[in-house]
């Protein structure tokens, strides 16, 4: 569902992500770890389109995107949920879930989105900036899948959220991934929550992959050392 082969960016002179290739087969987690500063974010803001690709080829369900501004990268398929959230704090959650259907041609929210966040349908008329951190987090996930997206791209999302919602969330995105069959990305730097939600990890370190390996008979200790400092 997602090829991504040889890609480079870089900011001013230098360059940051060194030669990257990913692939994510439909219905795959794939966790991207490391620590701050080795290229997780850029990673992911390159594949979004945000920061531009220097060389390399990026493929959505077999079409290539590496040229496209975001939002048409929006309509060929890929969602994304930042860093920090970004919902629109003024808006109702109701409103911010509508703001992903703009690619779709709908004008209401799909039911088995609230489904998934039933949380979000009791407090649909609520501003979104009255949320908690994890409803919060919630509402971005629902805002990128009505969208209706193929890849999920999620940069962070256990940041500043406790433990139970977590755990909770990981679940979330196990049944968003079977209901829906889309690939999802993750940047983290949890590992626990990592080896619980994906089914492939690979370690970023200085803009290089250091470290690939499917959940299963993972070395947890060796990927816990590319994560200490």
């Amino acid at each position: 569902m997602l090829n991504v082969k040889d890609l480079r960016a870089a900011y001013g002179e230098s360059e940051v992500l060194h030669g990257l290739d990913i692939n994510a087969a439909p219905g795959e987690i794939i966790a991207i770890m490391g620590r701050n500063g080795m290229g997780k974010t850029t990673l992911i803001k390159t594949l979004m389109g945000i920061v531009p690709a220097t060389s390399g080829a990026i493929n959505v369900d077999g079409h290539a995107v590496t040229g496209l501004k975001s939002y048409q990268r929006v309509a060929k398929g890929i969602a994304y949920v930042p860093q920090g959230r970004m919902i629109f704090s003024a808006m109702t959650v109701q409103e911010n879930v509508e703001t992903g259907l703009t690619v779709t041609g709908q004008s209401k929210v799909p039911d088995d989105i609230y489904e998934l966040f039933p949380v979000l349908l009791e407090m649909k008329s609520r501003r979104g900036g009255n949320l908690s951190g994890g409803q919060q987090q919630q509402l971005a996930i629902a805002r990128a899948l009505a969208s209706n997206p193929k890849v999920l791209l999620l940069d962070e999302p256990t940041e500043g959220i406790q433990p139970s919602i977590i755990r909770e969330m990981a679940r979330t995105l196990r049944k968003i991934r079977d209901q829906k069959g889309l690939s999802i990305i993750v940047s983290e730097q949890v590992l626990s929550f990592a080896l619980d939600v994906a089914d492939r990890v690979m370690v970023i370190e200085n803009g290089t992959f250091v470290h690939d390996s499917p959940r299963d008979g993972i070395d947890e200790a060796k990927v816990s050392k590319f994560l200490s400092v």
